[in-house]
């Protein structure tokens, strides 16, 4: 919901599933493309006036991806990015 301020009539395109959170108490109109939704999440997006779509949906809808925002978790997340930078022993290392 935070990802989609100032984005009006955009459509949030998330490549994973949507689930439903709790601490969000007011659920804005959103058009949503994911690939899964929990039927919770399902049932406050169309509660709020908001609209699920599937990937095949969306591509009859916006072959082109006009009107879409690319919605993605942390890059730097994985546990392998602790390991990477600069050698042991190097100065500032």
């Amino acid at each position: 919901i935070k990802f989609m301020d100032g984005k009006d009539g955009k459509m949030a395109v998330v490549v994973g599933t949507v689930t439903d959170d709790k601490r969000a108490f007011e659920v804005p109109e959103l058009k949503v493309c994911a690939l899964r939704f929990t039927e919770a999440a399902r049932a406050r997006i169309v509660k709020a006036g908001g609209e699920c779509l599937t990937f095949d949906k969306l591509a009859m809808r916006s072959p082109l991806g006009k009107g879409t925002v690319l919605l993605r978790g942390p890059v730097k997340s994985r546990e392998a990015e602790r390991h990477f930078g600069k050698a042991p022993g190097v100065p500032n290392s």
